[in-house]
């Protein structure tokens, strides 16, 4: 929508005035952000009720407004030390194609405008080692965020077994 002055107005919540958004979060020291397009709100940490024979990194499910949503423990799909939760732990709610899954995180940091150019592949880091889960890295001023690839931080088959629950 434009105004009179013909600007274009923001007020809409459109593809292009989330794009280059990214809502940052912390596991310990490293700071990664998450596509602000994939969010659907940020939620202090609750009771999470086990599910057995699910990946260790998939600590259970939440009740949320009545809905059941899965819950991934990122420091542990990261192959992080686990750390217990505290009053700064916070749950993502993401949506990965029509799944909403909560992200459970240290912290959650701001949201952040990371221009298109100043987005570069991960670094190659050899025989074996991938950034499988990171899609760019983010150069905001002389900080660098990592920036996740939602789509495989979750194995396909794991996502079919969660959109069952």
């Amino acid at each position: 929508m434009t105004d009179q002055n013909g600007n274009q107005d923001s007020s809409g919540y459109d593809e292009d005035t989330m794009s280059g958004k990214y809502l940052t979060f912390q596991l310990g020291t490293e700071v990664y952000g998450i596509e602000i397009a994939y969010v659907i709100e940020i939620i202090g940490i609750q009771a999470i009720t086990e599910v057995p024979e699910l990946p260790e990194y998939i600590r259970g499910i939440i009740n949320l407004r009545g809905k059941i949503i899965p819950v991934m423990d990122v420091r542990l799909r990261f192959r992080k030390t686990f750390r217990p939760y505290n009053d700064r732990t916070c749950i993502i709610v993401i949506d990965i194609q029509d799944v909403s899954i909560g992200l459970v995180v240290d912290s959650v940091s701001e949201v952040l405008s990371i221009a298109e150019h100043d987005v570069v592949p991960p670094p190659e880091l050899g025989h074996g080692h991938s950034n499988r889960f990171i899609k760019g890295v983010g150069k905001v001023g002389q900080d660098v965020k990592l920036l996740l690839d939602c789509e495989k931080l979750l194995q396909h088959e794991v996502l079919e077994e969660l959109s069952q629950l």
